[in-house]
């Protein structure tokens, strides 16, 4: 017994003598950090060029400047795995545990594997964004096109023929998207993890599984509220399109419901609105008639940031940003912020339409900007959100203050509108945020299940589809197959975007607005709250974001709303008035499908 007790003393030591140290580990970190930043600069700066001008040369050199960054974060990670025996000092722990879950796709070690992966990435956005709908040979759409057709049109043939023109552009995807799965689970498994969807999930400061189980919490909370909405949407929209149309207690078809993926059902409001109660304005046709145009869109949504205590955005976010359309070339118009050098170059990337849902879509990315110049200060692997849903949230944080008081402060309105008018107000807001939720989460319970192998390539249309009807309750408009490849219609499913942050930031977005609300005084309902130009709800927000990464996102949730835990129900507070009224409506038909 001694002996072996001697003998596990001296295996002890010999183990402290070749353990890394502390200092080590350290300029590990250091070294990381120095060249991830240059790769990154390297990297946004190709993939500006790349979004902002498609060709198959800066698809290329995109692709080229991507690999490059992902195989140095991929080579850091694997590094890493020599100090997981060193007691370390919790900043490094936990940059080496973000180093580690940085990729949203691993390259393999291969060098051969690893080009292949990042060029079929590349690749796929990039059929993407030069998708278009050629119905005759000298008249084709894309989706800028095909999106507007949808939201407009209440033509049954019509939509139908835009959702099957947009749908049939993935289908050159399919194949390519096989081979992604594969490949990126190869290197995800070097870097230890069971598979891609499994290392997407344990970004979230909680193991995999349990983070699934957090998102199923959620859904439960929320999910009476959009059954609620979803039958009364089905009811009107039978009203409208007829019996043979739309069923009186099954899924509603996925063209009608104002959206090429049926994620939001806002532009439908026209349909659905309460009888005899408008919202009392057209925030669309307010901004037309003062010939707004794409800058001052942009100018609004910075005011409001300015108004909470934050500095004016930078000269070179006016000169670099793309906020139109050109005419003479392909962009990805899909709105996104960027954080080109990490500091003060920041951008949006938006073809802006003179509407109200670019109004909020404005505030949104502007919110990812001034996040990520708030956590600039931290060092570089703690330069982002305390989870990705906090990127997503913040935005839509202050969009949910463009409340008619707000509007008024700023000159859009001349009054506010009676209190009669929040029912129309509060569907029209449910049919962004409730509808959306579903969607939101059935995105990533598909690519999780790809990635483990649970839907097999033969299987993916089939699989999306029987998703969409569980959480969704909707069907799509014509019969499918296996030919078609409906995921990525999706751009997120084409450009290897994880989805599940969008299903916290709608979630979280509430609970930020209803602790901000509390925060400057408002005793209204919290629907009629707005945050604009009180500093001391600028002063806590901003508390919160300069943390960037640097703590678990529990504790950041904290910071500003006093909880460690995500919690819906703030937004069954905030749509309380429009629970009761839905209730109302059904009262006597089926919900459910």
């Amino acid at each position: 017994m001694r002996t072996l007790l001697l003998l596990a003393v001296v295996t002890a030591v010999a183990q402290a003598a070749t353990r890394p140290t502390i200092e080590e580990a350290r300029k590990f970190v250091d070294d990381a950090e120095k060249q991830l930043l240059v790769l990154g600069i390297e990297g946004g700066r190709a993939d500006w060029v790349k979004s902002t001008y498609i060709t198959d040369d800066t698809e290329a050199l995109a692709a080229k400047a991507d690999e490059r960054g992902i195989n140095a974060t991929v080579d850091f990670a694997k590094g890493s795995a020599k100090f997981k025996d060193t007691p370390l000092p919790e900043d490094i722990e936990r940059k080496l545990k973000l180093l580690r879950l940085a990729l949203t796709v691993a390259t393999p070690s291969n060098p051969k594997d690893s080009e292949e992966l990042t060029r079929i990435v590349a690749g796929m956005e990039g059929t993407y964004g030069k998708g278009k709908y050629c119905a005759q040979a000298d008249h084709c759409l894309d989706l800028e096109d095909l999106t507007k057709v949808m939201a407009e049109s209440r033509d049954p043939k019509q939509l139908l023929d835009a959702w099957v023109g947009w749908h049939a552009i993935a289908k050159p995807i399919r194949e390519p998207f096989a081979r992604y799965v594969e490949l990126a689970n190869k290197g995800a498994r070097e870097l230890g993890f069971a598979d891609t969807g499994a290392m997407w999930r344990e970004k979230y400061d909680m193991p995999p599984d349990a983070f699934a189980k957090e998102l199923d919490r959620l859904w439960e909370q929320v999910r009476p509220l959009y059954l609620s909405l979803h039958a009364y949407v089905r009811g009107r929209l039978r009203e409208r399109y007829g019996a043979a149309v739309v069923p009186a207690n099954g899924p509603i078809p996925a063209h009608l419901l104002g959206n090429m993926w049926a994620q939001s059902w806002e532009n439908i409001y026209p349909l659905v609105e309460p009888k005899d109660s408008g919202p009392g304005y057209d925030l669309t046709q307010i901004l037309k008639t003062r010939n707004t145009d794409a800058k001052e869109m942009v100018r609004y949504g910075e005011r409001f940031f300015t108004s909470l205590g934050f500095a004016p955005l930078p000269t070179t976010f006016w000169e670099r940003s793309l906020f139109t359309k050109p005419r003479d070339r392909e962009v990805v118009c899909h709105a996104s912020a960027w954080d080109i050098d990490y500091v003060e170059d920041l951008r949006i990337k938006m073809c802006i339409d003179i509407t109200a849902d670019d109004f909020l879509t404005i505030h949104h990315e502007l919110g990812h900007n001034f996040y990520q110049r708030a956590y600039d200060k931290q060092p570089f692997l703690f330069r982002d959100s305390a989870n990705d849903g906090f990127h997503e949230a913040v935005g839509d944080t202050i969009a949910l203050s463009v409340t008619p008081a707000y509007l008024v402060k700023i000159g859009l309105l001349q009054t506010v509108p009676d209190p009669s008018k929040d029912i129309s107000l509060l569907l029209h807001k449910a049919l962004e945020k409730i509808a959306f939720l579903p969607f939101g989460l059935m995105i990533d319970q598909w690519r999780w299940k790809v990635f483990a192998g649970e839907i097999t390539p033969e299987q993916y249309n089939r699989a999306w589809w029987e998703l969409r009807l569980k959480y969704q309750g909707i069907a799509p408009p014509v019969a499918r197959s296996e030919t078609d490849f409906d995921p990525a219609a999706k751009y997120h499913v084409a450009a290897n975007v994880p989805y599940a942050r969008y299903f916290l930031a709608d979630i979280l977005q509430f609970q930020f607005h209803r602790a901000l609300a509390g925060i400057s005084g408002c005793r209204d309902p919290l629907n009629r709250c707005s945050i604009y130009g009180n500093q001391e709800a600028g002063r806590r927000l901003n508390t919160m974001l300069t943390m960037g990464a640097s703590r678990p996102w529990p504790s950041a949730l904290a910071e500003l709303t006093g909880s460690r835990q995500m919690d819906a129900r703030a937004i069954i507070d905030y749509f309380a008035p429009l629970q009761k009224w839905l209730d109302q409506q059904n009262k006597g038909k089926p919900v459910g499908w």
